[in-house]
C-alpha cells in the first residue's frame, strides 16, 4: 500500500475541517426530529463501530488488550467529558441557538485550553499567543450576542449560551486529560476507546434522562434526520477523525491541527447552505475575528519557548 501524496494530505485536511464545520448544522437538522441525548448516543454507536472496524484494520486491539486499571480509568474519565459531556452540551445547545453561530464557538477551545495548560502544567505563553486569545474572545463575543456584547451583562447568559461553555469546558478537560494521563496511548487507541466507552455513557444517560419511548420512536424521524444523524457519524466522526490522525502523522500534530481555524468558517458556509440562516454583519466580522485570533494561537505556539 503506497503512501498518500501530500497533496492528498492536505485536502483530507481540509476535508476534516469541512465535516467538523458542518457537524453544527447537521446536529441542529438531526434534533429537530430526535432527542439531544438520544440522536447523540447514536451516534456514536455508529462512530464506535467504523473507528473499531478501522482499529482491527490497522492490527491494534492487542494495543487494547495490554492496557492498565489505571489507563482504562483514564480513559473512562475522558470519555465522560470528550464524549458524553460534549456531545450532550453540543445537541441541547443547537436547541436554543442557530448553528452557524454555535460553530463559533469553537474558536474559544484552544484559547481557555492555552490558558488552562499554562495554569496547570505552567506552560509559557507569548504575545501571539496572549493577542489571540484576546481577538477569539472578542470575536466569539461579538458573533453569539449579535454585535451587542454588554448584552451579557444586562440579559444574563441565556440557556444556549451556558450549554455552549459547557462544550468548551468538556473540550478543555478532555485535551488536558488526554495530555497528563493518556500519554503511551496512541491516538487511534484513545479515540476508539473513548468513543465505545462514550456511546454506552450517552445511550445509558438517554434512556434514564429522555426515557426509552425515544429510542421506539426513532423509526418515525424522517428520512433527512437519518441522514443527518449518518453523517454525523460516518463522516464528521468517523472519517474526519481518520483524516485528521493521516494528517498528524504524515505533517505532524502542529502542522495538522491548524486546518481546525477553518471549521467555523466551514459552520458559518453550510449553516447559511443547509438552514438558510442569514450571516448577518455581526456574525461575519465577529467570525472574523475570532478565527484571526484562533490562527495567531496557532502560529504562536509554532513560537512558543
Amino acid at each position: 500500500m503506497t503512501s498518500p501524496s501530500i497533496v492528498s494530505i492536505h485536502l483530507r485536511l481540509l476535508g476534516m475541517a469541512a465535516l467538523w464545520g458542518a457537524a453544527w448544522p447537521l446536529g441542529r437538522l438531526t434534533g429537530q426530529y430526535m432527542q439531544p441525548l438520544t440522536a447523540s448516543g447514536l451516534r456514536f454507536v455508529i462512530a464506535g463501530a467504523v473507528l473499531l472496524v478501522w482499529l482491527y484494520r490497522y492490527n491494534r486491539f492487542r494495543t487494547v488488550r495490554v492496557l492498565n486499571k489505571r489507563q482504562w480509568l483514564n480513559l473512562t474519565l475522558a470519555s465522560a467529558t470528550g464524549v458524553l459531556g460534549y456531545a450532550s452540551f453540543f445537541m441541547l445547545a443547537l436547541q436554543f441557538v442557530p448553528a452557524g453561530k454555535a460553530s463559533i464557538i469553537v474558536t474559544l477551545n484552544p484559547a481557555v485550553t492555552l490558558l488552562m495548560a499554562a495554569v496547570v502544567f505552567h506552560e509559557r505563553l507569548n504575545g501571539k499567543i496572549a493577542l489571540g486569545m484576546l481577538l477569539a474572545a472578542v470575536g466569539a463575543t461579538l458573533a453569539i450576542t449579535d454585535g451587542r456584547p454588554l448584552s451579557f451583562i444586562h440579559d444574563g447568559v441565556n440557556a444556549g449560551g451556558f450549554l455552549l461553555l459547557g462544550c468548551v469546558a468538556c473540550w478543555v478537560a478532555y485535551t488536558l486529560i488526554g495530555r497528563a494521563v493518556l500519554t503511551g496511548i496512541d491516538a487511534l487507541t484513545t479515540t476508539t476507546v473513548t468513543s465505545v466507552l462514550g456511546a454506552g455513557m450517552l445511550v445509558t444517560t438517554s434512556l434514564l434522562a429522555e426515557g426509552p419511548a425515544t429510542w421506539a420512536a426513532l423509526p418515525d424521524a424522517p428520512a433527512s434526520a437519518w441522514i443527518s444523524l449518518l453523517v454525523l457519524a460516518f463522516a464528521s466522526t468517523a472519517l474526519a477523525y481518520a483524516w485528521y490522525f493521516d494528517g498528524v502523522k504524515a505533517i505532524g500534530a502542529g502542522a495538522a491541527s491548524g486546518y481546525i481555524t477553518l471549521v467555523p468558517v466551514f459552520g458559518l458556509f453550510f449553516s447559511g447552505v443547509l438552514l438558510g440562516e442569514r450571516l448577518g454583519i455581526s456574525l461575519l466580522f465577529g467570525g472574523l475575528i475570532a478565527v484571526t485570533g484562533m490562527a495567531l494561537m496557532h502560529f504562536g505556539r509554532q513560537t512558543r519557548p
